[in-house]
């Protein structure tokens, strides 16, 4: 059932065009008792966007990134970022976009690519609908070294985890992304088997994985 009948727009201010469009909009709502509220909101259109996780079942590993994010910074975050591959649509459909991408941030060409579900991360400003991939990997997919586009100011460096180390990193605060969080819990339930006694699984990094594991015990 549409709302639309119930929303009045009565007044929309641009008031930044710079990186993404911020706006203040004006408009009345109608109100479950039938009754009309007058109220305004500010709006963040930055587009849609893509996100996915490569996991790896035989051997228990998923593909993240690690990159700086400024917005995390100042709001107490003194560390790099790690998530999930990601990016804007920019006009391109999104499993297009999320195939480049991967390829560019992590230097892995994708093969079979599942959607899994859309999400909206941040509904109360942010107009972003993301849409939500898995696609499985082996180390020979690899066909670069990744890192971004570093014209954009991208230096991404890439990691391969087990997804039991990274199930933990989300409960002792190593990972706090929303969207890579959401994609390793659905890994955790719907990806990989229970681990059986006796498996050791031995994920293959690079070295920046290693870096990792030294700097983070």
């Amino acid at each position: 059932m549409g709302i639309a009948h119930r929303i009045r727009v009565e007044d929309v201010t641009v008031l930044s065009n710079d990186w993404y469009v911020l706006k203040k909009t004006t408009f009345s709502f109608q109100r479950s008792d039938g009754s009309w509220q007058r109220q305004s909101r500010e709006t963040y259109d930055r587009g849609n966007g893509a996100t996915i996780l490569l996991y790896d079942p035989d051997r228990r590993t998923v593909i993240l990134t690690r990159q700086f994010r400024y917005p995390t910074f100042v709001n107490g975050h003194d560390d790099l970022l790690i998530e999930a591959p990601a990016g804007l649509l920019d006009r391109a459909d999104p499993e297009t976009r999320i195939r480049a991408e991967t390829e560019e941030e992590t230097g892995f060409r994708l093969h079979d690519v599942r959607t899994i579900f859309d999400a909206f991360m941040s509904p109360g400003s942010v107009t972003e609908r993301l849409h939500f991939f898995v696609a499985a990997y082996r180390p020979d997919d690899r066909i670069s070294a990744g890192g971004g586009n570093a014209a954009e100011g991208e230096d991404i460096a890439v990691l391969e985890l087990g997804i039991d180390e990274a199930l933990a990193m989300i409960a002792s605060g190593g990972i706090r992304d929303g969207k890579t969080i959401m994609l390793l819990h659905y890994a955790a339930l719907n990806l990989f088997p229970v681990a059986r006694a006796g498996d050791n699984p031995d994920p293959v990094g690079d070295q920046d994985l290693q870096k990792h594991n030294q700097e983070h015990p």
